[in-house]
C-alpha cells in the first residue's frame, strides 16, 4: 500500500460530466511527496461492483469515492483530508455531508443535518445553508452523503447487498463503523465542491431502503 499515494475513483455514467470533474481534479494542489491517480470504473451493474474493482485494483492508501458530477472548489482538498486523517488513526471516512443520527425509517436524503456543499438540481444553484457547520475541525457523523466518500483504509463495498445505485454510501458507512472506524464531515467555511445532480431518480430508492433496513436494523 502507498501511503503517500491519493487515488480518485469515480463511476462513469455520463462521460461529458466525467470530463469536467476530472478538470477539477487536475487543479488541485499536490502536497510535496504525494502522488494522485484517477481511476474511472465504466460498465458496471451497480456503484458497489465499481467501487469494489477501483479499490482492489489501487495501491493507494487514500481514495476518494466520488460521483462523476462533483467538481472539487478546495484547491487544497488533498492537504485538508491527510491533515484530518493523520489526526486521528481512528477516522476510517470523510464526507461532506452527513448526518448524526440516521433516522428509523433509514431516508437518508431528509436526514443530512451537518456539511458544506453548493448544488446545482437542475432549476437553480444553491447552498445548503440549512446544514449546521462542524463545532471543531471536525465532527463525528453516522454517516454521510455518498457524492464524496475519503478513506484511509479499505473496506469491501457491501455488492452482495446492494445492486443498484442507491444505500452504498449509507450501508458502507455502517460497515466502516461496525469496524471501529469514525465518519467525520470538516468544517468548511466555503463549500468543498458543488454537485450538479439535476432531478433526483427515486426508481429504486425505496426497494433499497428495505434491503438496507433489514440488513442494518439496531446497529
Amino acid at each position: 500500500m502507498d501511503e503517500r499515494k491519493i487515488a480518485f475513483i469515480v463511476c462513469i455514467v455520463e462521460n461529458q460530466y466525467y470530463k469536467e470533474c476530472v478538470k477539477y481534479l487536475a487543479d488541485l494542489m499536490v502536497p510535496e511527496g504525494y502522488c494522485t491517480d484517477i481511476l474511472s470504473v465504466t460498465n458496471v451493474a451497480s456503484m458497489t461492483e465499481g467501487y469494489n474493482e477501483a479499490m482492489q485494483a489501487s495501491d493507494a492508501k487514500y481514495k476518494v469515492y466520488l460521483r462523476e458530477d462533483i467538481f472539487l472548489l478546495n484547491r487544497n482538498f488533498i492537504a485538508d483530508v491527510l491533515n484530518i486523517f493523520k489526526s486521528n488513526a481512528q477516522i476510517g471516512m470523510i464526507g461532506v455531508r452527513g448526518t448524526d443520527r440516521l433516522p428509523e425509517d433509514a431516508d437518508c436524503n431528509a436526514a443530512w443535518n451537518i456539511g458544506n456543499i453548493r448544488e446545482y438540481d437542475g432549476r437553480c444553484l444553491k447552498d445548503s445553508f440549512e446544514l449546521r457547520q462542524a463545532a471543531t475541525n471536525y465532527e463525528k457523523v453516522a454517516a454521510v452523503d455518498g457524492l464524496l466518500m475519503a478513506t484511509q483504509y479499505d473496506v469491501p463495498w457491501r455488492e452482495d447487498l446492494f445492486r443498484k445505485w442507491d444505500f452504498y454510501d449509507i450501508s458502507q458507512a455502517f460497515e466502516f463503523r461496525k469496524r471501529g472506524y469514525q465518519i467525520v464531515v470538516p468544517a468548511m467555511k466555503k463549500p468543498w465542491c458543488i454537485h450538479d445532480c439535476g432531478a433526483s431518480d427515486f426508481q429504486n430508492y425505496f426497494e433499497e431502503r428495505k434491503k438496507f433496513q433489514k440488513e442494518y436494523r439496531g446497529r
